[in-house]
């Protein structure tokens, strides 16, 4: 069930609830619309199930809407999402009509009233085309790593973003040259979520038995969707490097998104890689596994996440969460969750995260005291209550464009 405002007194302060409900005083009854490609399956789609459920307890007329689109038009739109991670995609007109064809039947179909509205990465950006007809201030809200996009892709994309009042990122170093307003906006995971929330250990056991799990021997663990940005073959690399020391089994869980055609492809590699390896468990997982990710997550005795590029990385503030040492590639917003050595450990290579996960195996003591420090991260910045006040923020910032200050 959706968690009340209430439920979460235990875990965050209690002037946090005070001050959303004080905010929302200025901001009710006020519209806010959010727009992305799916409703299920990667980080957006579930911080907006989480999200507006808890905007409309505090009095915010708020939605949720997906647009429509084949298989060819995701393929474009993974392009882009690949050249905005700075990867060299070449773009033919035929790819950019795609994308342009299918922006037209969603400007005709999609339902958008006068309202703050929230276009949410690259898919749905040419939906500003409505802006004049249907009235409000509109932002795009970019979710992926565009410190080093390829220029083909980022000046096509351009040509919309600079229509919108605002952009927001979820890290300072995506920050670009536009004559737009731009607003930091960090992603967060609702502790209170099946995927979050704490779990006897019955289910947790039952969980691996259901996988084929050892639960006596260590657990390397990678949650990710079957992506070549997360490099899920260059774990299973990383994990023989460990085995050579070390006994341990390596626990590859993850599904692919509606947006993602690329899914199934990097799953074959993924298993051609495993071989027969009986140690090696690759679980494709629905969307809506979200108590088996739980459960294997507190199972890990290490948490990998080794991105090549990475947006924010919201697998890494879960694990941090449930006090479990991360092992992180140094890219994109894990920078900014990981103290390396405090929080978690940041990596450059293979060979140094084969160090670091054997020292984590071989040392009890670090592993809680990485764990607990994680943990008061994560509720410090990257809770769900703290996002709530973001948005109503955003809202605020909206309607007075002019003020650096808003009274409340």
């Amino acid at each position: 069930m959706q968690p009340r405002l209430d439920d979460y007194k235990a875990i965050v302060r209690a002037d946090t609830l005070k001050e959303l409900r004080l905010l929302a005083k200025r901001v009710e009854g006020w519209k806010l619309q959010n727009v992305n490609s799916t409703l299920k399956g990667g980080g957006v789609a579930e911080i907006l199930s989480r999200l507006v459920p808890l905007l409309k307890e505090l009095g915010v007329d708020a939605s949720w809407k997906t647009i429509e689109g084949d298989a060819p038009f995701f393929e474009v739109t993974k392009a882009f999402h690949n050249a905005l991670h700075g990867a060299q995609v070449e773009m033919t007109p035929q790819m950019l009509e795609i994308f342009r064809s299918t922006t037209r039947k969603n400007l005709e179909t999609i339902d958008l009233q006068d309202s703050n509205t929230i276009i949410h990465d690259p898919q749905p950006i040419g939906l500003i085309e409505l802006k004049n007809k249907v009235g409000g201030n509109w932002v795009w809200r970019c979710h992926v790593d565009v410190s080093t996009p390829q220029k083909f892709v980022w000046e096509f994309l351009k040509t919309y973003m600079l229509r919108y009042d605002a952009v927001a990122f979820s890290i300072p170093s995506y920050a670009r040259r536009l004559p737009v307003r731009q607003w930091l906006l960090e992603p967060s995971i609702d502790p209170l979520s099946e995927k979050n929330m704490e779990l006897d250990e019955s289910v947790i056991t039952s969980t691996l038995e259901r996988f084929s799990i050892d639960p006596e021997k260590p657990v390397i663990l990678q949650v990710s969707r079957f992506d070549s940005l997360k490099d899920p073959v260059g774990v299973i690399e990383l994990y023989r490097l460990v085995r050579k020391k070390e006994e341990c089994q390596l626990v590859l869980a993850g599904g692919t998104a509606d947006d993602d055609p690329e899914g199934q492809k990097v799953l074959g590699e993924v298993k051609a890689a495993a071989a027969d390896d009986p140690d090696i468990h690759v679980l494709l997982l629905s969307p809506d596994s979200h108590r088996e990710i739980n459960a294997l997550q507190r199972a890990a005795s290490v948490v990998v996440q080794k991105s090549i590029r990475e947006g924010f990385g919201l697998t890494v503030t879960e694990a941090m969460w449930k006090q479990k040492p991360v092992v992180a590639s140094a890219v994109g917003g894990i920078r900014r969750q990981i103290i390396s050595g405090v929080t978690g450990f940041l990596i450059e290579s293979k060979e140094g995260a084969a160090h670091r996960i054997r020292q984590i195996l071989n040392d009890p003591d670090l592993a809680r005291g990485v764990g607990r420090a994680a943990k008061e991260m994560v509720r410090t910045r990257y809770l769900i209550t703290r996002h709530v006040k973001d948005y109503l923020l955003i809202m605020l910032a909206l309607r007075y464009p002019e003020r650096n200050v808003v009274d409340i």
